[in-house]
């Protein structure tokens, strides 16, 4: 079973991610990574942390000659603004756990639910693993994936199509024509147009000292049908890619094709019919399903579409209540940022590509790429000429 963790705290030495039982083979580099590692710190509307990190990973175990080797694979992110918190979080009895104690909840954060589940009295132990400082270390294990999947001939590719009141969609085009417009783009959107509506939005949300949400979608294509199954709960891939989406920080709503949009709809307006044609075997003319039906993919691109709420750290603060005192005060305030969309949207990518890989490899079975790659080609043959 493909598996990883990361440890790591938002102003500690490092971030670290350990990824089990990926293949042997699959070519990679740490340039590769770091491609998706800037993308994540990209974005109309980010705050002051981005320009003091620039994120890079370096493999410390799991990877040779570039080429994974079967063994868990280990990557380290060094936090550049360690250093002007080694002492205050310095893992040793000389810590100084006096200084810059936080007792103010944040609305909106895991602050006070944290602090009461394990006992904290400084919120800052809380917030230090709650940040989504966390999904830097998620990106390196999801792209990892990302990369396996394209051996396979799969892509993912994501957009952000909504900030606060402005929407937008996504052009019909191959997926590398659209992720090559996603990638000239400052905000990850595939129109120019509500781009710049979206970028009003955005600064005039930081004069207000105020923040914004919105919606991003990722779509994997290259995906035959039967991945995932419908035979147990837990096995089926809608399921498990909403609630890897519902694990990134503060997404609040996943919704896979037309989603809530299908509960306005006749039936007639939300099923995708079926057709076959010699040459291609099974297909749809529609994606309303957005490429899953009954926990599998039906062979069409897989469409996920995740809300983020408005980041809660605000630079007019909201009322809380201190944890010690009790008495009210204005929440405090961590450097944040006004918009995250566009960096939730990268993660968005990454964990989509590490639970398709995880099907992948439940589906196919080897411990090498060539093996797997067989097998894949295989399958796919049965599949269009059942």
């Amino acid at each position: 079973m493909l598996h990883f963790v990361t440890a790591g705290e938002s102003h500690g030495p490092c971030l670290t991610a350990v990824v089990e039982n990926l293949p042997a083979g699959i070519p990679v580099t740490e340039e590769y990574i770091n491609l998706q590692m800037k993308r994540r710190q990209g974005g109309y509307g980010r705050g002051g942390r981005m320009k003091i990190e620039s994120d890079r990973i370096k493999f410390t175990a799991g990877v040779r000659g570039g080429f994974t080797m079967g063994s868990p694979v280990s990557m380290q992110i060094e936090n550049r603004d360690w250093e002007n918190w080694s002492e205050i979080m310095d893992p040793g009895p000389a810590a100084a756990t006096g200084t810059r104690v936080v007792t103010r909840p944040r609305p909106g954060h895991a602050d006070l639910a944290g602090a009461i589940k394990y006992g904290h009295r400084d919120i800052r132990n809380v917030l230090e693993r709650a940040s989504a400082r966390e999904t830097a270390a998620r990106v390196a294990a999801g792209t990892l994936a990302r990369r396996f999947l394209e051996e396979l001939g799969v892509s993912v590719v994501g957009a952000v199509v909504g900030i606060g009141p402005v929407s937008s969609g996504i052009p019909d085009c191959q997926p590398e024509d659209l992720a090559s417009i996603i990638a000239g783009s400052p905000l990850g959107c595939a129109d120019a147009k509500a781009e710049e509506a979206m970028k009003a939005e955005i600064d005039r949300a930081r004069e207000m000292g105020d923040s914004l949400g919105g919606v991003f979608e990722v779509r994997i294509y290259g995906l035959p049908p039967g991945i995932g199954s419908y035979v147990s709960w837990d096995r089926k891939l809608d399921g498990r890619l909403a609630g890897a989406m519902m694990s990134i920080q503060a997404i609040k709503g996943v919704e896979l094709g037309l989603g809530f949009t299908a509960a306005q709809l006749p039936g007639s307006r939300v099923h995708d019919e079926i057709f076959h044609d010699q040459e291609i075997g099974f297909y749809r003319k529609t994606n309303r399903a957005g490429g899953i039906e009954g926990g599998m993919t039906n062979g069409g691109p897989v469409i996920i579409r995740a809300v983020m709420k408005p980041i809660p750290t605000l630079y007019k603060p909201l009322k809380s209540a201190d944890i010690i005192s009790k008495e009210s005060f204005e929440a405090s305030v961590e450097r944040s940022d006004v918009c995250a969309v566009p960096a939730a949207c990268v993660v968005g990518e990454a964990v989509a590509a590490w639970e398709i890989a995880r099907a992948c490899l439940e589906k196919l079975g080897g411990d090498c790429l060539d093996e797997i790659k067989d097998r894949w080609l295989q399958y796919k043959s049965r599949a269009k000429n059942f």
